[in-house]
């Protein structure tokens, strides 16, 4: 698939939104679990004036996007995301590549994220470990695999 990598504007919150919202739910989540993570996945405005989100476009159209944010020398991942309708076509490895070529050029020593429990198996190829648990800012009591790549 030829993408071409973009910083994300303004004007594709409501696009970014839906795709994070999709591409969740096709790992199987009930309604009302969805329904629970709509706020924590939205993408607004001012979360991309923070300049963390890139985007993976594909005939002029979102197929993936990141956000991450250096905090000290380590870059938190707060979102890695691909459309389900192009899943397993090699757009979540172009994605982290780009993210890690960020996180290189920004001087981190390690990239952590908390991932959703069925996206460990794609963090564990791009070389990240499991270091413990982290909170669901969803769902009470739910707790998320927190994983750590050192660079």
């Amino acid at each position: 698939m030829s993408a071409v990598l973009r910083r994300a504007v303004a004007i594709d919150a409501g696009a970014l939104s839906d795709l994070a919202f999709r591409s969740k739910a096709s790992n199987g989540y009930e309604a009302d679990f969805m329904e629970a993570c709509r706020d924590e996945l939205a993408v607004t405005p001012a979360i991309i004036a923070e300049g963390g989100i890139w985007i993976s476009e594909a005939n002029s159209k979102p197929v993936g996007f990141f956000d991450i944010r250096l905090e000290n020398d380590v870059l938190e991942v707060y979102s890695l995301y691909v459309d389900p309708d192009v899943k397993r076509s090699g757009v979540g490895r172009i994605l982290w590549a780009a993210l890690e070529e960020r996180a290189v050029a920004m001087a981190a020593k390690a990239i952590k994220l908390d991932a959703d429990p069925a996206a460990v198996k794609f963090y564990t190829a791009m070389g990240c470990s499991v270091i413990g648990q982290a909170p669901s800012g969803s769902i009470p009591g739910r707790m998320l695999p927190r994983m750590r790549k050192w660079l």
